[in-house]
Formats: structure tokens, sequence, C-alpha cells
């Protein structure tokens, strides 16, 4: 069976406040990189079809270093599925020579309103086995509690 890691989070705002922070460059750049990490996009094309680059910098190396260089992770995002106030789906690809990072990762992020707000849930499925589970699963929650800090604002 396929390894599907998930978070979910409520955050402050309407769903098409939360989708418009995923369509937005400056917006993805400061709440999607987790804690522990500073993030850059680079060939940026948030369109259904289009997709980014993405390359985390640990601000510590992680021991045996990161996916991509010392102190680096890789991916290559292509943007599936757009619908306004509702879903956003990614396909994500790491660079990486290990074979156990290999393959391509589907995160399907939803939104549904709530009360006071959003429930934001991420799925990631087919995960590569090289990706440390409770690592992913911080990564995830960081980037769901950075979501919900920018969009407070």
């Amino acid at each position: 069976m396929p390894r599907i890691d998930r978070a979910v989070a409520d955050v402050p705002a309407t769903p098409e406040d939360v989708y418009a922070a995923f369509v937005d460059a400056d917006a993805l750049a400061a709440w999607l990189p987790p804690g522990d990490m500073t993030g850059e996009l680079t060939e940026v094309d948030l369109r259904a079809g289009g997709g980014f680059t993405l390359a985390l910098r640990y601000d510590e190396a992680p021991d045996g270093g990161a996916k991509t260089t010392d102190d680096t992770d890789v991916s290559r995002v292509a943007i599936d599925e757009l619908v306004e106030g509702e879903r956003v789906v990614w396909g994500v690809v790491f660079d990486s020579d290990d074979p156990d990072d290999a393959g391509r990762m589907t995160m399907t992020w939803t939104f549904t309103a709530r009360d006071k707000g959003t429930r934001v849930a991420v799925d990631a499925t087919d995960v590569p086995a090289g990706i440390d589970v409770e690592a992913h699963q911080q990564g995830l929650d960081a980037s769901l509690a950075n979501l919900a800090a920018w969009l407070e604002r």
C-alpha cells in the first residue's frame, strides 16, 4: 500500500484567501518553508499546468546531509490542479541521486470552510521511502502553522 502522510490545521481566513496564498509567489515563499529552513522559489508559473522549483536550505544540515546537497533539498513541483477556494494538487519530484528519494509524490491541499475560517488538509501520497516519516510530518505541520500565521497578518 502506498504511503500517505497527512496534516490538518484550521486557519483564520476564507477558503478563497487560503487559495490565494498558493497562487502568489511571494506568499508561497513566505509560508511554505518549515521553521528550520529557508526557501527560494524559481521557475515560477503558478497556474494549472505550470509549476515551480523550490530550494529548501536547512539552518543546520541534517546528519547524513539533505537530499540534493549537504544542506539543501531541491524539488520540482508541477501544478496538476487548481480549483479556486477548494483544492490545489502538486506533483513533487526531488533532485537526488538516492533511489530512495526517487518518484513523484502527490500533495493534495484541500480547503473546507469552517465557522471561523478554513480547515486546510494536505495529503501527501506516494511519498518516497527516503523521506523520514517523523521529519515529514513535522515539516507539513510547520508549513500549515506558517500558513495560518501568514494569513493572520
